[in-house]
């Protein structure tokens, strides 16, 4: 072959180089200096280097030093380029082919682009070719064949396009070939199969189809095929199961049929991962599957197959069984006697069954299965007789599943034991008896599933000590007796508390209230009398309310207007009086409306849901009248009052004018105590909300130690502080006064806190203003301590420092930001725009809730922006930090709550990926088109790798749950982080597409 020459027209960096350094060395002569100008022009390609790698490839040493670069010692040409991790971007030059003795290129783990330069088929002794995980786009190239001596070709986890090259059939020694996670098209190459040193082939994760090709059961030495997530058809060829070397065989999610072969378990001796999940394969699970004694993962689910499971006792390195969602059962007592022989498996982790036709009763010796064991999906079968005892020796099981079957007997009080319990469903089953109340133990639940199990007694109080639920279900049970308040104490209930169809009674307390996340509650088919308590008003996230059939009376509350996110109101069968309540009308989100069989009187609206007859339900109620004519009711005949006496007339005069009089009067008197009041009290710039004097804020934080600093901001700096006088731990944010604006950002802060209060803002506790000993002016902001510090010190996760939010506890923390912001910008009565929202104004108390704080950006606006985006608000400077400050508030002065919107996106965006809006890896792009270009099919190749719930091991149920989270929630991101206002989501919408999302997650 000949030699590619770089010239000045083609390459100017390399030029340029070229002619520094020839005064600084001597010119090498022969193919060295081929290789040396071959290096110059691939750094001349690097378009981005944060690290600043190629600035050490310099005249001032050989290029066999510079950094990556190791050279053969004889000849003293490039054996090994090693870049990897390096953060680089850029291109891959074409001069890469005159490397001539290279063996190994190590290029993965970066940002590299464009297509892979077809030269690298010039270097035929290249052994190890990685480029994965980077962004290298077009298609494979067919030269790559040319690299005869190549053992591992790894280009996974890229952006590569067309069909894999019939070429690669003529490589003679590769025995790796990794080319999954890209957008490959076409049919696997029968070429392959000539492949015979082949051992790996990954090619997961493209939209590869039809048959597979009879000439891979050729491939005598294949240990690994990965065909994962494609859409491949037909019927695995008998004679690629004989391939005996297979360790791991994964064809999940695809299209293949046909029937297991019954000799599975010993053509395929060394089988360790066997999944065909999600595909439409038939018949029986072969009886040769019990001979495969290195087996760890076992995923059959989601198939049509039948009849009865083989023993698996032989299987004793097993960690994962899912057989779900097929028609797996014979119909016989002894269905479930595989179970008893899985007691081999000692380090069994999943167990999961759920969804087929398993009959009869569950056998003692899942007591003796692994104590490694936790998840034990059981559910929807037809199973019947009572849970074995001896269940508490699983002392690792966190997710109890067995709903949906016909269990009887009582639930074994020994379940409080297994104190590694997340989830726990018992329903629709026939168990007798109460419910324990040794679940109370149980202070991991996060999901209590005890509903239709007709259980009864009365809901034991211990529950209220399960403080992290997020969803209890007790209802269709024949429970009695009043709602214990404790179940009112459980603040972590933000999915579902759900007690209807039961005989409970007494008046729904007033603690309710506490609820402030709960999203369902449902207490319908009941006993419940007295008022409906104002105090539900501050479940504030409540989307679905059901106070039916039972004996309410009074009137709805009026305060049950803060509900603004409500979705379905049913009040129905009781015996509620009064008028309807006309905000009814003006909830946007209200969807269902029932009022049905109560007493009602008066008019009904004609707005919002009261539009229409088929949402709204008012029957029953004999005194109400108009509404729109769907409704079918009488007009309402407003009878004229009698005309009034003159006596009555001069009666009615005096007593207005002495009404009058007195209002007047009071209003003089409290014009003049405010008066008084301003004369005394300090103007606007000294000493507003004094509480606390300079000296015990000096005090409190141990004269402003730098031990007790925990932050710095724009305009001042925050220390941890004790008060003196009743031991409050703070946060005291001190103002520095010689920034310009810092001033009028303490006043902001001030006038914003003084007019908002909601549980997802940080709590002001008072304020300083006033002068230090050197008589400088200062001026200080006490606010409540959170433990937990600002979200900027948990992105991205660390295991050293902080730990790692998991997706729930992101979804939770977003979602208290979101109702923070909709507090701000629909619920005081001024609108107020933060116009600072990013990770580091976000505070974690000790229960990680979410806390918007900083206000020193903040403004107030005269007029709903919302409805008015062109409706200036005031002129000032740019607003907010760079990166999450909206595309608008650089082109011109105008504040809306659409900027806020645009933050909270940018904020979602960053929460999800773990990478900062001002990363470099975006090259051109922003946060915002990052992640619109990898969504849907990529989400996870963006999702912070961090999350242990993208860790997947096992469960295909529970991974969907976790993609579909995912994309919600970044198309959430996008659509409030576009760039018009006008089409950006509004932050009502975005609560219920987050709270959707983790349903979602949920299962729920």
């Amino acid at each position: 072959m000949g030699f590619l020459v770089p010239s000045p027209v083609f390459c100017p960096h390399a030029f340029v180089l070229l002619l520094l350094c020839f005064t600084s060395s001597a010119l090498l002569i022969g193919r060295n200096e081929t290789d040396r100008l071959a290096l110059l022009d691939f750094k001349s390609k690097i378009t981005h280097d944060p690290l600043g790698i190629m600035r050490l490839w310099n005249c001032s040493i050989h290029f066999c030093q510079w950094f990556g670069v190791t050279c053969s010692q004889k000849h003293q040409r490039v054996a090994v380029l090693d870049l990897q991790s390096l953060k680089l971007s850029g291109s891959v030059s074409p001069y890469i082919g005159n490397l001539s003795f290279l063996r190994n290129l190590y290029l993965q783990h970066n940002n590299f682009s464009h297509e892979i330069p077809a030269q690298i088929g010039h270097l035929h002794r290249l052994q190890i070719l990685a480029l994965h995980n980077n962004s290298f786009t077009g298609e494979i190239p067919a030269s790559m064949s040319s690299c005869y001596n190549l053992v591992s070709l790894i280009l996974d986890n890229n952006k590569l396009i067309g069909e894999i090259p019939k070429e690669f059939g003529s490589f003679l020694k590769l025995t790796d070939l990794y080319i999954d996670d890209n957008n490959l098209i076409g049919t696997i190459p029968p070429s392959l199969g000539n492949i015979s040193s082949l051992q790996e082939l990954w090619l997961d994760d493209n939209n590869l189809f039809g048959n597979l090709p009879a000439t891979l059961s050729k491939l005598v030495n294949l240990r690994v095929l990965s065909l994962f997530n494609n859409r491949f058809s037909g019927t695995i060829p008998p004679s690629m199961l004989n391939l005996s070397s297979l360790r791991t065989f994964q064809v999940g999610l695809n299209h293949f049929q046909g029937n297991l072969p019954p000799d599975l378990g010993i053509s395929l001796p060394n089988l360790e991962f066997f999944s065909i999940y999600s595909n439409q394969f038939t018949g029986s699970v072969p009886v040769s599957i019990s001979n495969l004694s290195n087996l760890e993962m076992l995923q059959l689910n989601l198939n049509k197959l039948t009849g009865k499971m083989p023993s698996l006792e032989k299987l004793q390195r097993l960690l994962s069984i899912t057989i779900a969602s097929n028609n797996l059962g014979s119909g016989e007592a002894n269905d479930l006697s595989f179970l008893s022989s899985l007691t081999n498996a000692t380090n069994l982790q999943h167990l999961i069954i759920t969804q087929n036709n398993f009959q009869g009763q569950l056998p003692p010796q899942i007591s003796n299965l692994s104590t490694t064991l936790e998840v034990m999906g059981l559910d929807s079968n037809l199973l019947f007789g009572s849970i074995p005892d001896g269940i508490e020796n699983l002392i690792s099981l966190n997710d109890f599943e067995v709903q949906n079957n016909h269990l009887s007997g009582i639930i074994p009080s020994t379940i409080g034991k297994l104190q590694n319990l997340e989830i726990l469903g018992l329903a629709l089953n026939n168990f007798s008896g109460h419910i324990p109340s040794s679940l109370g133990n149980l202070t991991k639940l996060i999901g209590l599933y005890l509903n239709d199990i007709n259980v009864q007694g009365s809901i034991p109080s211990s529950l209220a000590n399960c403080n992290k639920l997020l969803e209890l279900d007790l209802s269709g049970n024949y429970i009695t007796g009043s709602i214990p308040p404790g179940i009112f104490g459980l603040s972590s209930l933000s999915i579902n508390l759900d007690l209807s169809r039961n005989h409970l009674s007494g008046s729904l307390p007033k603690e309710v209230g506490n609820l402030e996340n709960l999203e369902i509650f449902a207490i319908s088919g009941n006993m419940i009398s007295g008022k409906i308590p104002s105090s539900l008003a501050h479940c504030i996230s409540l989307q679905f309310l059901y106070l039916d059939a039972n004996f309410f009376e009074g009137s709805v509350p009026s305060s049950l207007s803060t509900l603004r996110g409500i979705q379905e109101f049913n009040f129905s069968h009781n015996n509620l009086s009064g008028k309807i309540p006309e905000f009814f009308q003006d909830f946007r989100s209200l969807e269902i409306l029932d009022l049905s069989y109560n007493n009602f009187e008066g008019m009904v609206p004609f707005r919002g849901v009261f539009k229409n007859a088929t949402a709204t339900s008012v029957i029953g109620n004999s005194k109400l009248c108009g509404g729109t004519p769907d409704f079918e009711l009488p007009p309402c005949n407003f009878k004229h009052p009698k005309r009034l006496s003159l006596k009555m007339k001069i009666t009615i005069f005096v007593i207005s004018l002495l009404l009058a009089v007195a209002v007047l009067i009071t209003c003089l008197f409290l014009f003049w105590s405010r008066k008084k009041r301003r004369e005394f009290t300090p103007s606007s710039d000294g000493n507003v909300l004094l509480k606390v004097s300079y000296q015990s804020l000096l005090k409190a934080t141990n004269g402003f130690s730098s031990i007790n600093l925990i932050g710095t901001g724009s305009f001042g700096s925050v220390y941890k502080g004790i008060l003196d006088h009743n031991g409050t731990t703070v946060a005291v944010k001190v103002l520095n006064l010689t920034r310009q604006g810092a001033s009028k950002s303490f006043m902001a802060e001030c006038e914003a806190l003084r007019n908002v209060r909601h549980r997802n803002l940080v709590k002001v506790v008072t304020a300083c203003s006033g002068v230090d000993y050197h008589g400088n002016d200062f001026k200080a902001l006490v606010y409540e301590f959170m433990v937990n510090g600002s979200l900027e010190t948990w992105l991205p996760a660390t295991d050293e420092v902080r730990g790692i939010l998991d997706l729930s506890q992101r979804l939770n923390i977003a979602i208290d930001v979101a109702h923070a912001l909709d507090y701000l910008h629909h619920q005081c009565e001024k609108q107020i725009v933060h116009c600072d929202l990013k990770p580091g104004n976000v505070l974690l108390d000790d229960e990680m809730v979410g806390h918007l704080g900083d206000f020193g950006l903040a403004k107030f606006l005269l007029e709903d922006t919302l409805d008015h985006s062109t409706n200036p608000s005031s002129s000032i400077g740019i607003r907010g930090t760079i990166g999450y400050a909206p595309p608008e508030y650089g082109a011109s002065n105008e504040v809306s709550a659409y900027g806020d919107v645009y933050s909270f996106g940018i904020l979602l965006l960053e929460m999800f990926t773990g990478k900062r809006p001002t990363d470099d890896l975006f090259n051109g792009l922003n946060l915002h088109g990052y992640v619109k270009t990898f969504l849907p099919e990529k989400v996870l190749q963006i999702a912070d790798p961090t999350l242990p719930q993208i860790n997947f091991e096992g469960n295909s149920i529970e991974q969907n749950r976790v993609l579909k989270c995912l994309v919600s929630v970044f198309t959430t991101g996008i659509s409030c982080s576009v760039e018009s206002p006008q089409e950006r989501m509004g932050i009502a919408d975005v609560i219920a597409q987050l709270f959707s999302a983790r349903n979602e997650l949920l299962g729920t």
